[in-house]
């Protein structure tokens, strides 16, 4: 009996133990320790990126206007090709007995025609003469404008037949290069509805255009002239430079997404770049050299409470501070304080108070004094790349450290691999903070 007394006040002893080991460590377990980067000087870009295609300046698809049996392909891929050149050739057989056929429709039309003229004559003296009827003249003349129709008709058609027997020769309409070429020897050609595509001649692969796809949300930014640099997988290593000609106002719609083309001219001399290749589009927008700049996750810092410098009132400012640089300072927290929505101190919003500053041209970063607290200072901020933002009016120099996060430290007695510990780690005591 006594044995388990003793054994049940030896667990209580230890229970309570643990609890208050427990305890201690959750008010010991965490410290934070800030990330701090250096305000510097650089460039800051402001870009659009997109993804386009290469295609030549001018490109011309040549086709066949009349139907037939490919006879002979003078040209063949990567061949260049003089404007008036014979690139290939339909058998002209069929075409040059349709010749034929609407030469002797031409023929028969014309003796038709000088007959029914003769006739038209011959009635016309005899109306003269009063030996024939007005209504034999009507029937001579109405034949004769009859026959001078069908006449013409002929005419028209041996000019089309002649043209279509020209149209069996196919030429180069431009100077360029062959970049495609769909058809062979031996084939048939069929232009029924529309003329069927033979060969893709490029105009001039030195000067080359990129049609490049730009999301809605940026396409307000695009003018013309805007500087562009792209890669190609080809050339990983190698940058390419055009300029923006055209924005065009046609939308492209590719599932639920709004594009709009951008054309943009670019020099190909060496003749690297080929049609059809995948282009990693980015357009210079804005940029501005040798600025004063912050990495821009420091405007979106929001400090622990506890960490921050209490400012004091404006009658309890250093003596070095005259009577209306203090007033200045108190009518600045005063409105701050309303338009954020806080009575003072820290029951200010930051956020709002962010915001609200934000929507002027302002914004807030976060220094420490050598009381190790955070004391803010108030910037003017202008463009921003994503990464790094610029600062064009506040009280920050180039080297000046500001504070863009912090980083929960978790301390030895969490750092052992008890299970109570591992317990109290899963349950969340652990959790780092974020920023």
């Amino acid at each position: 009996m006594k044995k388990n007394i003793v054994i049940s006040i030896a667990s209580i002893i230890i229970l309570v133990g643990v609890i208050g080991y427990y305890f201690y460590s959750r008010t010991t377990a965490e410290e934070v320790q800030f990330r701090i980067e250096k305000v510097s000087k650089g460039d800051v870009l402001v870009v659009v990126t997109a993804t386009g295609t290469l295609s030549a300046v001018r490109t011309v698809q040549v086709g066949s206007q009349v139907s037939g049996i490919l006879q002979k392909i003078n040209v063949d891929f990567n061949d260049k090709v003089r404007q008036g050149q014979i690139v290939a050739q339909i058998d002209p057989t069929f075409l040059e007995a349709s010749v034929r056929d609407a030469e002797a429709s031409l023929q028969r039309a014309t003796a038709q025609y000088n007959e029914a003229k003769r006739s038209f004559e011959r009635m016309k003296t005899l109306l003269e003469k009063n030996l024939a009827s007005q209504a034999d003249y009507d029937a001579a003349l109405a034949q004769y404008e009859s026959n001078d129709a069908a006449k013409k008709q002929s005419v028209a058609q041996v000019e089309r037949a002649r043209i279509n027997l020209r149209y069996a020769t196919i030429k180069s309409p431009i100077d360029g290069v062959v970049i495609s070429r769909t058809v062979d020897v031996g084939q048939t050609v069929a232009a029924s509805l529309s003329a069927p595509t033979l060969f893709t001649i490029a105009n001039d692969l030195t000067k080359m255009q990129v049609q490049a796809n730009v999301d809605e949300a940026d396409i307000g930014k695009v003018v013309e002239d805007q500087d562009v640099t792209f890669t190609v997988d080809s050339y990983p290593d190698q940058t390419f430079r055009g300029k923006v000609r055209q924005v065009r106002l046609s939308p492209v719609v590719q599932q639920n997404v709004v594009n709009y083309v951008v054309i943009i001219d670019v020099p190909n001399p060496d003749l690297k770049l080929m049609p059809g290749m995948t282009a990693t589009v980015t357009i210079q927008i804005t940029k501005k050299e040798s600025v004063l700049k912050i990495p821009t996750v420091a405007l979106r810092f929001n400090p622990p409470e506890e960490y921050i410098e209490q400012r004091k009132d404006s009658s309890q400012v250093q003596n070095g501070d005259d009577s209306a640089r203090a007033e200045r300072r108190k009518q600045w927290d005063d409105r701050m304080q309303r338009e954020s929505g806080g009575a003072g101190g820290s029951g200010m919003d930051p956020q709002a108070m962010q915001r609200r500053m934000a929507s002027r041209g302002m914004n807030r970063v976060w220094t420490m004094n050598e009381r190790k607290k955070l004391v803010p200072l108030i910037v003017r901020t202008g463009i921003s790349d994503g990464t790094f933002t610029e600062i064009v009016r506040g009280k920050l120099e180039e080297g000046q450290e500001i504070i863009v996060g912090t980083i929960a430290l978790k301390s030895q007695n969490q750092q052992s691999s008890s299970p109570l510990n591992q317990q109290r780690q899963q349950g969340g005591a652990g959790m780092q903070r974020r920023f």
